[in-house]
């Protein structure tokens, strides 16, 4: 072989490892920040890889997404979503939690951040505009917290003679205030007797359930926070448990057992987060992408459940069901 020939081969091979790391370090790094735990977001979490596949991104194949879970704990989300800032990367996703939305806008102003919400995200101060965000963040809403004025009409359809309904709410959730202030003024405007209850913490919610029976409270509704569907196992035992027609805000909790639920699909926003990423992967700014908001509500009935409760379920509020489970 000749020497200048053997130089060229040796200088190309050695050039190999530097191309395929280059090739690695151009891969797209996505940080995904959610306020709940892995085994109760992998479901939607194929949603949102749906919705990143239908603009061309594979993860583990031309995109990396770092995760970070706060597993309920909201005074987590802060430290984990500077951790992503510093990696960095070049998208950050929140979802599970307006509190991680929160935090990544709290972390950085530069980074796109896409973010699934449950409330009004110009009402909280993460967007000025729905159709017009600006600035680096876009995603979004289900309005779920906004729906507990309806949810009570729901359950006092279901217990019309209801002396006393009880309200769980984590009162460590943002917004929380405000959601009991809602609450208060519809229980208000139509005679309802309410008792809130608080939990932050796996015991307050056995504590809260427990309460409900002393008070002799005829339903419970349970406010919508990533934190209780963590728990949703948790939720469902306790109110058969105790015998508690309880009403909840993800169709999750009535497909585990539970009674009622009245929600939006969860999965419709998840899909909008991994196609936004995917856009913005490909250049488009997320202050020029409109938030999306919900185009269904459901109500969700499990009558297996209210015959176990020893519920009769009004006939007119079975028919206005989405969906019946026998």
């Amino acid at each position: 072989m000749k020497r200048r020939n053997f130089i060229s081969l040796v200088g190309g091979a050695a050039a190999w490892p530097v191309a395929a790391r280059a090739q690695q370090r151009a891969m797209p790094v996505i940080g995904l920040l959610s306020g709940r735990s892995p085994a109760v977001d992998t479901p939607l979490l194929a949603v949102m890889r749906q919705g990143l596949n239908e603009t061309g991104f594979v993860e583990g194949r031309n995109v990396t997404i770092d995760y970070r879970w706060a597993d309920g704990h909201y005074d987590r989300l802060p430290a984990l979503a500077a951790d992503l800032v510093r990696r960095p990367v070049a998208v950050i996703m929140t979802i599970g939690s307006d509190a991680g939305a929160l935090a990544a806008k709290a972390a950085t102003a530069t980074i796109p951040i896409v973010v699934a919400v449950g409330e009004d995200p110009v009402g909280s101060g993460l967007v000025t505009s729905l159709q017009h965000p600006g600035g680096n963040i876009t995603g979004a809403s289900s309005y779920i917290v906004e729906l507990e004025p309806k949810k009570l009409g729901l359950l006092r359809e279901l217990r019309p003679a209801a002396g006393t309904i009880a309200f769980l709410v984590n009162p460590n959730f943002p917004g929380a205030e405000r959601k009991v202030g809602d609450v208060r003024a519809a229980a208000r405007g139509v005679g309802q007797e309410i008792e809130i209850l608080n939990a932050s913490t796996i015991p307050d919610i056995d504590s809260a359930f427990a309460r409900v029976v002393q008070m002799r409270a005829e339903a419970l509704q349970v406010l919508a926070d990533p934190f209780f569907f963590n728990r949703t196992s948790q939720f469902v035992v306790l109110a058969a448990r105790h015998a508690i027609p309880t009403m909840y805000f993800r169709r999750e909790f009535a497909l585990a057992g539970g009674l009622m639920s009245y929600g939006t699909n969860a999965a419709e926003s998840y899909r909008v987060v991994g196609v936004y990423a995917g856009r913005i992967l490909k250049g488009e700014k997320p202050g020029d992408l409109p938030i999306q908001l919900p185009t269904k509500f459901e109500l969700v009935i499990n009558l297996g459940t209210a015959r176990a409760l020893g519920v009769d379920i009004p006939s007119a509020l079975l028919a206005r069901a989405d969906e019946v489970i026998e």
